[in-house]
């Protein structure tokens, strides 16, 4: 049985791994069963094919992390859907705002539609500790080939001088009154439907226990030209209505058998993951601004590395 000390530490995992990039499934996975125990029942007990009280419990708190970037995110959330609505209108796509909209849409699509088909047999399949710990080891290898890569292609001098003048240009346009600090002129503007696809399809890594959802969207984004700060946000404003939707479909779960008996804890476990997920998106969101994600590579593949030891 689920206790509450399970729950409140789970809980606080779930909100911080599923932002930080290095992966809220994997973790779900290999920290009970490296806790040994009662812990390591938790993802072992019921009918893994229908469900377990587990899965059950997971899913509460992944409708609580959405819920908490919706909130941290609230204002471009508004822009989101007000430029969606108002394209679907006019037919046309005039401002930032209604290109992000479309951005996250076509963003969207591949993952939802493998999400649907394969997530369930991938988790069957791979959601175990020997499995999570190798995934895990490759989700850090890519978060170093990415920043590699992406150091390999750095903007010239010209590019740079462009990207300052722009920057200056918003900061005199934002101390004149002419736009508002808080309007989307970052580079997420310029991405192209054939980006947002190719960044969208990076996300179904995540399908894999052990491999970031985060970790993956940025690693497309820089590729495709953002840097850390707007690919942290992209990658936050994309998980957000995958995450919840995913939930969602599986809150009906709480209601049968799997969920008999915890509910008291899915809801304590899942307040402390909105909470623990509100203050992880606050953090990152300053750390994306002048920093890099190769600290997250290293700890994947350290402790990627000592779970398959581990678990061998």
């Amino acid at each position: 049985m689920l206790t509450y000390t399970q729950a409140v530490v789970i809980g606080a995992l779930q909100g911080i791994t599923e932002l930080f990039p290095i992966s809220s499934l994997g973790h779900s996975v290999l920290v009970p069963a490296w806790l040994g125990g009662s812990w390591a029942d938790l993802v072992t007990q019921g009918d893994s094919d229908n469900g377990t009280p587990y899965l059950a419990f997971v899913v509460g708190l992944h409708v609580a992390t959405a819920i908490a970037l919706l909130v941290f995110y609230w204002r471009d959330w508004v822009d989101i859907v007000v430029g969606f609505v108002t394209t679907l209108r006019t037919r046309r796509i005039e401002t930032s705002s209604q290109r992000l909209a479309w951005l996250v849409i076509v963003a969207t699509v591949p993952v939802g539609i493998l999400g649907l088909l394969l997530e369930h047999p991938l988790r069957t399949l791979f959601a175990k500790p020997l499995a999570a710990g190798l995934f895990l080891t490759l989700n850090g290898v890519v978060l170093i080939a990415g920043e590699v890569l992406r150091r390999r292609s750095q903007p010239t001098l010209a590019e740079y001088g462009r990207r300052f003048a722009e920057s200056e240009a918003r900061a005199a346009a934002i101390s004149q009154g002419y736009i508002s600090e808080h309007d989307d002129e970052t580079r997420l503007a310029d991405l192209s439907t054939k980006d947002a696809l190719i960044i969208g399809a990076s996300q179904t890594g995540a399908l894999f226990a052990g491999i970031s959802r985060s970790g993956m969207t940025m690693v497309g984004s820089l590729l495709r030209g953002l840097d850390h700060e707007d690919a942290a946000k992209f990658a936050f404003l994309l998980a957000t209505p995958v995450i919840l939707a995913a939930g969602v479909l599986k809150l009906p779960t709480l209601a049968g058998p799997q969920g008999n008996g915890i509910l008291g804890q899915v809801l304590v476990g899942s307040i402390v993951a909105g909470a623990a997920a509100y203050l992880a998106v606050r953090f990152l969101e300053r750390y994306f601004k002048s920093n890099s994600l190769l600290p997250f590579a290293v700890y994947s593949l350290a402790f990627g590395l000592a779970s398959v030891i581990h678990f061998l």
